[in-house]
């Protein structure tokens, strides 16, 4: 007498592991799509974060959402978002900012003032996203990419608007490293003054190697050190930003929400010491180390964009964008030639 078998059926947990742990490869898959793309000529220029945001954007407008694939995706928008983050404060140099670059230091307080204010007023004249506004202020003043994406929770920005920043920036920032490289050869400056005006100006750390490295090692070595003051100005801005929306959420009877402390700041932060004060004087790591180091953070950052391009719209980038486009235009030219003023 048999007795008919029962089929297991796969465990909910197993099977929830299993689409987390997919979501997570899919968008380092599309990561190194973006890092195969950016092999070709004039997206060599754009880099791989871009690249794969581009991919990411066109994935979802071609097939969708992968919905299947949401809770590791999501991980990978966040949790590796943050992780890239904090790993990303060991390229901060505390020491040298404070000692070498106070002067520059300085000055880059203002550019970050102005950069902010100038775009967000704009946006309001424009009647532009005040979201995207904000974050392409923060990446135009201070790092690109890694500022919005600092700053994105704090000010509560969705996830398209973060993503949408970040693919502007990365553009615009490319397009303003080349315009400065075609017009060094004419302008007045000495290598250290070239080197400090891409460094005050251009949004990425890698505009400022593209539009630097042509000037020669003094004005990358100037351009690196400007930069990094502008990093390192990251942390300050956080905490400003962070007591605006209390002050405003306070304000608004109908948004009771609180503004949570951004704990991978304190990372940040940790990191910077560490690679400042403990790597290279108390413990020394091997030059391989540390490249795999930056390597990872790369990687990471950019699988993050990835989970957010993923939730791009091109219907609402139409709608949303290109005010918040122009506002960021207008404000970068007049920041470069505040810059060169100020050099």
């Amino acid at each position: 007498m048999g007795s008919a078998e029962k089929k297991t059926a796969p465990s909910p947990k197993k099977n929830s592991t299993g689409l987390w742990i997919g979501g997570i490869a899919f968008t380092f898959f599309i990561a190194f799509l973006g890092y195969l793309l950016a092999k070709v000529p004039g997206f060599s220029l754009v880099g791989q974060m871009a690249s794969a945001i581009i991919i990411a954007v066109a994935y979802r407008q071609l097939f969708g959402y992968p919905k299947a694939l949401k809770t590791g995706i999501d991980f990978s928008s966040k949790i590796l978002l943050r992780a890239a983050i904090v790993l990303y404060g060991l390229k901060l140099n505390i020491h040298t900012v404070l000692e070498d670059g106070l002067g520059l230091l300085v000055r880059d307080i203002g550019i970050i003032i102005v950069a902010i204010l100038l775009t967000v007023w704009l946006a309001k004249k424009l009647k532009a996203n005040p979201t995207i506004s904000m974050l392409l202020g923060v990446g135009t003043g201070v790092c690109g990419a890694a500022a919005i994406a600092a700053v994105a929770p704090i000010i509560k920005a969705e996830d398209d608007d973060t993503a949408i920043s970040v693919g502007i920036i990365a553009l615009m920032g490319t397009i303003f490293g080349i315009v400065y490289t075609i017009l060094r050869p004419i302008l007045p400056l000495t290598p250290a003054e070239y080197g400090a005006w891409t460094g005050m100006s251009l949004h990425e750390i890698a505009h400022v190697v593209l539009a630097g490295a042509p000037g020669g090692q003094e004005a990358l070595g100037i351009a690196l050190l400007a930069k990094l003051g502008r990093v390192f100005l990251l942390v300050p801005l956080c905490f400003v930003l962070m007591y605006w929306m209390r002050r405003k959420s306070g304000a608004d009877a109908a948004d009771g929400a609180k503004v949570g402390f951004p704990m991978f700041l304190l990372g940040f932060i940790a990191m910077s010491l560490i690679g400042t004060y403990v790597i290279g004087s108390v413990v020394v790591v091997p030059d391989g180390v540390m490249e795999f180091i930056g390597s990872a953070t790369t990687w990471l950052l950019t699988a993050a964009m990835v989970g957010l391009g993923l939730n791009v719209s091109l219907g609402d980038v139409r709608k949303k964008a290109l005010k918040p486009l122009i506002a960021m235009t207008v404000a970068s030219i007049v920041l470069s030639v505040l810059a060169f003023v100020m050099v």
